[in-house]
């Protein structure tokens, strides 16, 4: 198969026509993809409407959070079979509401630029959003609890998210936390774009990024079509051509149409050629992949292959593995948007009335307070972005999708090896060793590891790690035992010469009740090591 040509008929203005598909036989099918809009496009909702849709991207999201709460990273490479039961009934939001409110960091994260922009307006600056979100009270991981350290270090937006120096840019974080932004703009693809650049810039860079950027692009499209195949095609412009994340969807377009009544081959397709992950520093080596692209294929995956059924889509899109609850978040609230609160079946709302109410951990903000401000929001948007409110009526300007600007998480940059220190790890101690060294040859690495307090009866303080590397003083890494304050990583450092290096951490401040463990060694090379040839 010509895997450029789906991107040469985009470049030619001929995305409307054929696209060419061999198939396993070497045959040649024809498949018609779905015809882009003449933009620019004037349609209109009432404000009804324009509430139903709402609700049901709000609503479908907590549904499918919860659904796929239970096989959260318990599949990590595989997908979870037929046979393997997913219990659904009226109990499961209440239950998790209570018991367990950090399933829905993918909800209470996008409620904190909600609410920033409910008391500063729709062009909110990134500082604010920053701001509200590192002194927030809940747990973050990966590139948003490295975006906290980051910024209440004193190293602000978009640099916070950067690669340099945050080893997760390209992890899922703002591709979870972007419906808010598609959400509260209607139809209006780019401006989303733009609110994606000042927020997701806080915590991701290139493809991690760029997964926001897509699930933004089709929560606004929901509004103007239920025609997903068209949904996910045009959101997709939104995406630079050359970036990983635009190929890795646009395969799974072309092998959707290739293989349309077997997501399960798609799946196939797009492990092998797209679950490589280079970046995460706790999935490189390992089975964990919470990369955005692959991730995002099973959003994708479950779109298209549900045809528009909301249970399927969300049951797709969970037993797609990895991230299994945020991704059927992301499909269901996509679908929700098309079909409407109102056309969600009433078997996937059961129990979602005795939760509306109730305020999500860490917020006093409700699901139905989401529903009234992101209305507010978006009829703002329209029409401060050549829309107009009539009454009731509202008139939306659809124009085509621009791709943001291209940008490259960990170019150059190659896992070649891991330095494993084995079970427990090994420990900084402030009665006995006090510093470590370690040698590699190659251009990065990543120490792995944390700060911690030996006893829970003690105070959080910052422990201090200074860094050197061939025998030049590099940083003095602060690193808070406070577990919400926490570096996620102890050490890095990116785009070193392609030569031999040493590594000397020393802890500078040691006092008894505290300790350093460092995990593993991530080490980066200028090319890819094919173990296999």
């Amino acid at each position: 198969m010509n895997t450029n040509l789906f991107d040469l008929l985009k470049i030619s203005g001929l995305c409307a026509g054929m696209l060419l598909l061999c198939n396993c036989t070497g045959t040649v099918d024809r498949v018609g993809l779905p015809e882009s809009p003449a933009y620019p496009v004037e349609f209109s909702l009432s404000k009804t409407e324009l509430m139903d849709k709402i609700m049901g991207g709000w609503a479908g999201q907590t549904i499918g959070c919860t659904y796929g709460g239970p096989t959260e990273f318990r599949f990590k490479g595989s997908m979870i079979q037929d046979y393997t039961p997913i219990e659904w009934d009226d109990t499961k939001m209440e239950w998790y509401y209570i018991n367990s409110p950090g399933l829905y960091d993918d909800i209470y994260m996008d409620l904190t630029f909600v609410e920033v922009i409910e008391n500063e307006g729709v062009d909110a600056p990134a500082s604010s959003h920053a701001h509200a979100f590192a002194n927030a009270e809940y747990t973050l991981w990966h590139a948003n609890q490295s975006a906290r350290y980051n910024i209440l270090q004193g190293i602000q937006p978009p640099t916070s998210g950067h690669w340099e120096n945050n080893p997760h840019a390209d992890d899922i974080d703002f591709q979870i936390e972007a419906d808010f932004a598609g959400l509260m703009s209607p139809g209006m693809v780019n401006p989303a774009s733009e609110i994606c650049d000042r927020v997701g810039h806080i915590m991701n860079y290139g493809d991690g990024w760029y997964g926001g950027v897509y699930v933004a692009a089709m929560y606004s499209l929901a509004f103007y079509t239920d025609d997903l195949e068209l949904i996910v095609t045009e959101a997709l412009k939104s995406i630079p051509i050359e970036s990983n994340f635009y190929g890795c969807i646009n395969d799974v377009i072309q092998w959707y149409y290739q293989y349309p009544e077997d997501w399960k081959r798609t799946w196939f397709e797009a492990e092998k050629k797209w679950s490589s992950d280079v970046g995460c520093p706790n999935g490189v080596f390992k089975d964990f992949n919470i990369d955005a692209k692959i991730n995002a294929a099973y959003i994708v995956i479950g779109l298209l292959y549900g045809e528009g059924d909301f249970g399927k889509t969300v049951d797709i899109s969970t037993r797609c593995g990895q991230d299994s609850d945020c991704n059927p978040a992301s499909s269901g609230g996509i679908l929700g948007t098309v079909l409407g609160y109102n056309n969600i079946p009433a078997y996937w709302k059961q129990g979602i009335e005795k939760v509306e109410d109730m305020d999500f951990k860490y917020t006093t903000i409700s699901l139905n307070d989401a529903y009234e401000m992101s209305q507010r929001h978006a009829i703002e948007m329209i029409k401060s972005h050549g829309g107009k409110e009539e009454g009731d009526d509202l008139t939306i300007l659809l124009e085509e999708p621009e791709p943001v600007r291209f940008e490259k998480a960990f170019d150059g940059h190659f896992p070649i090896h891991r330095m494993d220190f084995g079970w427990g790890g090994r420990k900084l101690e402030s009665d006995g060793d006090l510093e470590y060294s370690f040698d590699f040859k190659g251009t990065g690495f990543v120490l792995l590891g944390r700060s911690q307090k030996l006893h829970p009866e003690k105070k959080d303080i910052d422990l201090l790690l200074d860094v050197y590397i061939d025998g030049e003083h590099y940083e003095q890494a602060v690193l808070p035992t406070s577990y919400l304050k926490r570096r996620n990583d102890l050490t890095w450092k990116y785009n070193l010469a392609d030569d031999s290096h040493k590594v000397r951490i020393v802890w500078k401040n040691p006092e008894d009740g505290y300790g350093i463990t460092m995990a593993d060694i991530l080490i980066y090379g200028p090319q890819l090591v094919n173990y296999a040839k």
